[in-house]
């Protein structure tokens, strides 16, 4: 077996991050066997790497390697590309086509992001993985094939398991041997050695100097987040390439070819939030859930008061709590009172301003002292009471309303904002 330099090498890796070795070594060990491999990583790390090498050192080398990309076929059609169709099998089907299982019978298939397979095939890959068996669109005929099936994926297979996007026991046959590729951003001095092989290739392929980054610019470079890996770190590479007249890249100039929003921002491992950061946001909810209780609190109360009492008092008195409730700037009397005549019913603009928490209630017009003191009461109640649900609080608004117009229903309907034939079902549906 050829060892790891070899292969670097051969396959032209660069690199000498142990996770990296590591990755390669298993891959060196499983090439000989016929165990189906699941690479995993990130988009861009170079996964695509890992199923050649299995396949060039494997006693499959001399049959087919068919790379696909599950990603990019129509889920219509996936089925027909991977297993062939019969002729007439569906619109279109003008003959019979083989599918890449077929063609590629005694070698090698990479799937490339087969997390995206949709659920139907993956039943039909599960069944090739099982028995070597499928079967062509639009066909009874079950056929052999004998092939290893290499998959990658950037997605995490075990959440994606658990919303019920992958099947669990198509995921146990694809990672018999589960490969790995580290992140870019974790493999520290493999940074600069790709950097420095893609300026050189890049120096060759347009035949201008190589460019090379000073001091500063080469540590920035490998503190970088690298959020699209390899393929990020290459076009870069190319940029500074064809763009840059100076050949000697100082700091500045590199910072210019990378994105802002990405400059050094630190990972989150694993995608997931610590505790204290979780704990932090519930802190944050309460104290804003508080601060909402207390200004409907004063809300309430600041209504009440304008209820009972002569208004301008009550403006006097609450400046200060009118000014935090309505506004962010100084509250001027003479500016309130101009705000409020603006409106046609003052009551109704505060009963408004509370409307989500207190279900809104009519006003009757006032015939005396003793109606307009049992009203103020009543509407003073439904704000400072709160009830225990939606039911009672529509019994008790019904009570009052016929008690008020002494059981004459439509009266009552009129002041409840209902129809008449609402108003019966409702006395009819609580036995009022």
């Amino acid at each position: 077996m050829e060892n790891i330099q070899v292969v670097k090498q051969r396959f032209e890796i660069i690199g000498n991050d142990p996770k990296l070795n590591r990755a390669l070594q298993k891959a060196m060990q499983v090439a000989p066997t016929d165990i189906s491999v699941l690479v995993t990583g990130e988009s861009g790390v170079g996964k695509e790497s890992i199923p050649k090498i299995i396949h060039a050192l494997s006693h499959r080398k001399h049959g087919k390697f068919i790379a696909v990309n599950c990603g990019a076929i129509p889920e219509g059609t996936i089925d027909s590309e991977l297993f062939g169709h019969e002729k007439g099998a569906f619109t279109g089907a003008i003959s019979t086509r083989e599918g890449y299982f077929e063609e590629a019978d005694g070698g090698t298939i990479f799937l490339d992001e087969v997390g995206e397979l949709p659920l139907t095939t993956q039943v039909r890959l599960l069944r090739v993985l099982e028995n070597g068996e499928f079967i062509k669109v639009g066909s009874s005929k079950v056929q052999k094939t004998d092939i290893r099936i290499i998959a990658a994926t950037n997605v995490n297979m075990m959440q994606a398991i658990d919303k019920g996007k992958f099947r669990e026991d198509l995921y146990y046959r694809l990672s018999t041997v589960e490969i790995n590729l580290p992140p870019l951003r974790e493999r520290g001095e493999d940074i600069h050695l790709l950097f420095r092989k893609f300026a050189s290739d890049f120096a060759h392929k347009y035949k201008m100097p190589p460019i090379k980054l000073e001091p500063e610019a080469a540590n920035y470079l490998m503190k970088y987040r690298w959020d699209g890996n390899i393929r990020q770190l290459r076009n870069i590479a190319e940029q500074i390439s064809v763009l840059q007249h100076n050949r000697d890249i100082s700091l500045s100039e590199l910072q210019e070819y990378l994105p802002l929003h990405d400059r050094q921002v630190p990972s989150v491992i694993g995608g997931t939030k610590s505790e204290s950061d979780f704990s932090t946001e519930r802190e944050i909810l309460y104290k804003v859930l508080f601060d909402m209780k207390n200004d409907l609190n004063d809300l309430k109360k600041l209504t009440l008061e304008l209820l009972q009492h002569d208004n301008n008092q009550v403006q006097e008195s609450n400046k200060q709590l009118i000014q935090r409730i309505y506004s962010n700037k100084p509250v001027d009397t003479a500016d309130y009172n101009e705000t409020r005549s603006s409106n046609s019913d003052f009551l109704q603009l505060q009963s408004n301003a509370i409307t989500p928490i207190t279900p809104t209630i009519h006003t009757p017009t006032f015939h005396n002292d003793e109606d307009e003191y049992e009203d103020n009461y009543l509407i003073a109640e439904a704000i400072e009471e709160e009830p225990m649900n939606l039911e009672e609080q529509e019994i008790r608004l019904i009570k009052k309303a016929l008690e008020r117009h002494k059981g004459k229903r439509k009266a009552a309907a009129d002041e409840l904002k209902i129809s008449e034939r609402t108003l019966y079902r409702k006395i009819k549906q609580y036995n009022l």
